[in-house]
């Protein structure tokens, strides 16, 4: 795997897990963007909504937009891949520590 696919992944799985341990399970990209700048990942809007649609087209969440800013939620089967009981490639797949 390539470098550039490997933090692909760790970014795809941070949002998941934000997403997951959101109370309502559901976050804007504004904060989004600012829990991947926390946890290492400086990235653009445009790369968090590619993301969100990515992740959408994978079934791991919904997307709805309000105002024109992308609010996503977290599906079952998204939830199941941030507790490593389900695997998607181009998802990091969680350590058991951090699950």
């Amino acid at each position: 795997m390539e470098f550039s696919e490997l933090v692909d992944s760790d970014r795809r799985l941070v949002i998941l897990r934000a997403l997951e341990e959101d109370a309502g399970y559901s976050l804007n990209e504004s904060v989004i963007q600012s829990v991947l700048e926390a946890l290492g990942h400086n990235v653009s809007r445009d790369r968090v909504r590619t993301d969100l649609v990515w992740l959408k087209e994978q079934g791991l969440l919904t997307i709805e937009e309000v105002v024109k800013v992308y609010v996503a939620t977290i599906t079952a089967r998204g939830a199941d891949v941030v507790h490593g009981r389900a695997t998607v490639p181009g998802v990091k797949r969680p350590s058991p520590r951090n699950r």
